[in-house]
């Protein structure tokens, strides 16, 4: 079993960064691929970021390519999301994910495991 827990949300204005963090416990997200999906007001939850189980491949949705980076820190159990240029349609509560497989699904349905949620809202 793997808990996750988000941080680092926050107001920002547009053109601003933020890095979200996502640490895990009961486990070591080694043994996962992880990623970040956001979900903003009546709308679903969307895929946002992945890192493969080895580390060796990121990839991302099409409207945050070039502006976010998404990274693990092993030694700290710690999944990273830096987001760079936010725009206000970035704003959504922004949940860490992790899956039990070489890559994780685009697809929310397919998620292991989740975090609560964090908030991230980008003012014009």
């Amino acid at each position: 079993q793997v808990q996750l827990a988000e941080s680092g949300g926050g107001l920002v204005q547009a053109g601003g960064s933020l890095r979200l963090s996502c640490t895990a416990s009961g486990r070591t997200l080694r043994s996962y691929a992880v990623g970040w999906f956001r979900q903003a007001p009546g709308k679903e939850r969307e895929f946002v970021a992945g890192l493969t189980w080895s580390g060796d491949n990121t990839y991302y949705v099409d409207s945050v390519t070039g502006r976010f980076t998404i990274s693990r820190d092993n030694a700290q159990n710690t999944v990273h999301l830096q987001m760079n240029s936010l725009k206000p349609e970035d704003t959504a509560v922004y949940y860490c994910a992790a899956a039990a497989a070489p890559m994780l699904s685009r697809q929310s349905a397919r998620v292991d495991y989740w975090g609560q949620g964090t908030q991230v809202m980008v003012s014009s």
